[in-house]
């Protein structure tokens, strides 16, 4: 069985502000909760490997689920203190990506060439592209290698909403916004009522709105990979 493969920020400030960021925690918990109890196995990059920064605002909201991971020895290590850096993964060994969120993802998922390079080969592997949240960013400069064009061009998608941004008081402090990103990259954005869940699911790409959309996230990646082996 191919593993998922679960990418984090290392961005632990706003660069404008004297703000912390970082991961939201619950993107990745209830996310990896779901995958892990499917029998799925788990690898964790972020952009520059190493230290991963939990958003402080995170854990004033996180349930059970969440604190369970956070105390989880390998967790802590893996996902959190010693990331694998993109060189070190083989996209073959991956059924599925993985985008986590946070505010930090803002600042380095969007560009960063050699995550693009993975999940373009994981998806071109008949594999699938997901994301939550913020994290979603890291879909926008992906490119579908059999025509070269967007990736999410023409597909349906969510992500963190401009009015969730809005109500965030983060509007004015983040580089871009996130559904106005998945717009320009020719995408059907769609989103519902602010941090109520909401998962879209395209084909090989299935996407959350926000923080609480990170289970249905995993759930829905799980039934579209046992669906397939069945």
């Amino acid at each position: 069985m191919k593993k998922i493969l679960v990418v984090l920020t290392n961005i632990e400030k706003y660069e404008t502000i004297n703000r912390a960021t970082g991961l939201w925690l619950g993107e990745a918990a209830q996310f990896v909760e779901v995958v892990k109890e499917a029998g799925y196995e788990t690898d964790y990059v972020s952009p520059a490997g190493g230290l991963v920064p939990i958003d402080p605002a995170s854990l004033t909201s996180a349930d059970d689920i969440d604190f369970k991971w956070y105390h989880d020895a390998d967790f802590k290590r893996h996902a959190l203190a010693e990331t694998l850096k993109p060189s070190d993964i083989n996209p073959e060994d991956y059924a599925a990506i993985y985008y986590t969120g946070g505010h930090g993802t803002m600042w380095d998922f969007k560009d960063n060439i050699e995550l693009q390079q993975i999940a373009e080969k994981i998806y071109e592997q008949n594999g699938y592209v997901t994301g939550v949240c913020h994290g979603v960013v890291g879909l926008v400069n992906l490119l579908d290698t059999q025509t070269g064009k967007r990736l999410i061009k023409g597909k349906k998608v969510t992500g963190f909403s401009n009015m969730e941004e809005k109500l965030n008081r983060t509007k004015k402090h983040v580089p871009f916004l996130a559904e106005d990103s998945l717009k320009e990259a020719g995408a059907k954005y769609k989103s519902k009522r602010p941090m109520k869940e909401h998962v879209r699911v395209d084909g090989q790409l299935i996407t959350g709105q926000n923080p609480p959309s990170a289970k249905k996230v995993g759930q829905e990646l799980v039934k579209a990979l046992k669906n397939r082996t069945s």
